[in-house]
């Protein structure tokens, strides 16, 4: 890059003009501190902004302080993660709020290298702390920053190599604001998520048009320069939903590692994808499929819907089937394991419904416990077809 000092401060002048006029209405943009820096940017990875906003808050509300989350529930965390996917984030926030409390006195480190070392946070994640807490000059390289950059310089190195991160590095480094970094930074996050956006970009209304070598060349898209990524798996399920006598339904807790993992979810069995597209051109239950242990034999099965869940990885093809127990019976809680649970799916009447049946309030309902991605939209099918 060889950019005199004045273009490098008339760049970073216009930037910042315009993101001053443009920036994002963010609740965590009116502060600085570290701590709801942080809680925000591990929120925003693979999830959209606009998502991201009321789990923010109802987040901050119930764990204010690094503290608080470093003593937080891990039932209640889930719980409240619920609906943002990749449950990892969230343990990880309580482990790295557990270190900074008992290796740094409840303060969190002002510097990359022990922002780094924390569990959970990786170079943007650090950078844009970094930038945006402490006015430290780190380039927050993430999707939008590269692909503004690529365009910018024309760069050939393809985005989704590691190595690349290096060159994409060398030239933000020369560009960012010594005195706004954090600004720096969130101005090229706001432009190539509002203006530079990957298959339309607004270059007639891009503040850094001038400045970008592939709208001079008419290149646009052709950067960033990205291999395709690798074809999802593609895998098919079975999702069996028991209610009881007494309108509770019965969940399974997935294992403690792997993916989905400690969330709740209906019975789960592997089903063929001849026998997906069977049940639901039918609209019948397959003879096939593989049925899972249950507390109660089981006098009718019935096919309620279908539906796919998305994973970075996987695709869950998943037809959704409901059960009906042979006679009337009572739930004996005491003879479950503690990865098995029968919940109540109405929590507006439960304590009202514990008191008419007698129990105390602590019988479980669905709004209590940490359910999986797939089972909140299975709970919203049922709902929605008031099954």
């Amino acid at each position: 890059m060889d950019w005199s000092k004045n273009k490098i401060k008339e760049f970073q002048k216009d930037l910042l003009s315009w993101y001053d006029a443009n920036k994002k209405p963010l609740p965590w943009r009116q502060t600085t501190e570290p701590y709801k820096i942080w809680i925000s940017e591990i929120m925003s990875q693979q999830t959209q902004v606009e998502t991201v906003i009321p789990y923010f808050e109802r987040f901050m509300n119930k764990y204010p302080t690094v503290e608080s989350l470093a003593q937080a529930d891990d039932t209640e965390l889930l719980k409240l993660w619920e609906g943002l996917g990749y449950y990892s984030r969230a343990r990880n926030l309580k482990i790295a709020a557990q270190e900074i409390v008992n290796e740094y006195n409840g303060k969190f480190p002002d510097n990359l290298k022990e922002i780094l070392s924390l569990k959970g946070i990786g170079p943007y994640t650090a950078a844009a702390i970094a930038s945006i807490s402490f006015d430290l000059a780190e380039p927050a390289i993430d999707g939008n920053l590269m692909r503004v950059t690529s365009r910018i310089f024309e760069l050939e190195c393809d985005i989704s190599k590691s190595s690349s991160r290096k060159i994409f590095d060398e030239h933000l480094r020369k560009l960012i604001s010594k005195k706004r970094p954090g600004d720096f930074n969130q101005g090229l996050m706001d432009l190539g998520s509002l203006v530079c956006s990957p298959k339309k970009p607004k270059c007639e209304t891009c503040p850094l048009n001038k400045y970008c070598a592939a709208a001079a060349d008419g290149k646009q898209l052709n950067y960033p320069v990205k291999t395709k990524k690798l074809k999802q798996k593609e895998l098919y399920y079975t999702a069996f939903a028991l209610e009881n006598s007494l309108g509770e339904y019965y969940l399974e807790k997935r294992p403690s590692k792997g993916l989905l993992a400690d969330m709740w979810t209906f019975p789960l069995t592997e089903l063929s994808s001849v026998d997906f597209e069977k049940i639901i051109t039918d609209g019948a239950v397959s003879k096939n499929i593989i049925m899972p242990e249950l507390p109660e034999s089981i006098s009718k099965m019935e096919y309620v819907d279908n539906f796919t869940h998305v994973f970075s990885h996987q695709k869950w093809h998943i037809v959704l089937i409901k059960l009906k127990s042979e006679e009337r019976f009572e739930i004996a809680d005491k003879f479950l394991s503690e990865d098995k649970i029968w919940v109540h799916y109405d929590p507006k009447n439960l304590t009202e419904y514990n008191k008419s049946l007698g129990f105390s309030d602590n019988k479980k309902s669905h709004e209590q416990i940490p359910l999986a991605g797939p089972q909140v939209k299975m709970f919203d099918i049922l709902d929605r077809l008031n099954f």
